[in-house]
């Protein structure tokens, strides 16, 4: 008896996926999104290392740098820093905001570092107050998942308006800074005389807006 062997079924070509490609917009935000890297500082990530000691956990927080004294010294310009001193409290004010479950969570801890860099602070005083703005921020998000998940009216009130608290808080902050920034601006006010032919002589201040009106 002779076997003939079923002829092998030619394996189907996989098609080859076509890349995507992306609309003119997409590509003009990608290109903002590149050049707002481009022009921000350099700053280094923070690496959070906990350890047991005397009862207690203890975090150690070490710059994630090739060179740590170089990372060091983009933190403390990012940061607007003076000092060594104020550097490292700011630090630790910051792992403060990022503990959870009695240890340093690491990513938030990059998380609020970012918040305070992201302001680009321009002296010590702005610093603290964008470490002030990164606690009451997470805070708020906290405060804002304990109010989802509480299982009874009285809890979610309770929640609700420490929420609210939060919230104005932060916008109090927000303004504050606005202020603190402007108390170098000065406003320039120019009088002006006009006097008619045969009329009265009329004192007034010019406002200059960015535009150009007719005058009344």
């Amino acid at each position: 008896m002779t076997v003939v062997p079923m002829p092998k079924r030619a394996k189907t070509a996989t098609p080859v996926a076509k890349p995507y490609e992306p609309t003119a917009r997409e590509i003009a935000s990608q290109a903002a999104y590149a050049k707002r890297r481009e022009s921000k500082r350099p700053v280094p990530k923070m690496k959070v290392a906990m350890s047991e000691g005397d009862g207690k956990r203890i975090a150690s927080l070490l710059v994630d740098h090739p060179d740590p004294r170089l990372g060091y010294e983009l933190l403390a310009e990012a940061m607007a820093a003076d000092s060594s001193v104020f550097l490292e409290g700011t630090l630790d004010a910051l792992a403060m905001v990022a503990q959870h479950a009695g240890a340093v969570d690491e990513k938030q801890m990059n998380y609020a570092l970012s918040m305070v860099c992201g302001l680009r602070p321009k002296d010590q005083i702005e610093a603290t107050l964008g470490v002030q703005m990164a606690a009451i921020h997470m805070a708020t998000m906290k405060t804002a998942m304990f109010m989802g998940e509480a299982k009874t009216w009285e809890l979610k009130e309770s929640h609700e308006r420490a929420l609210n608290r939060l919230s104005r808080t932060y916008v109090a902050q927000v303004e504050a800074l606005k202020r603190y920034r402007s108390k170098g601006e000065q406003r320039v006010i120019v009088e002006r005389v006009n006097v008619e032919n045969g009329g009265q002589a009329i004192v007034g201040n010019v406002a200059h807006g960015g535009g150009v009106g007719e005058e009344k």
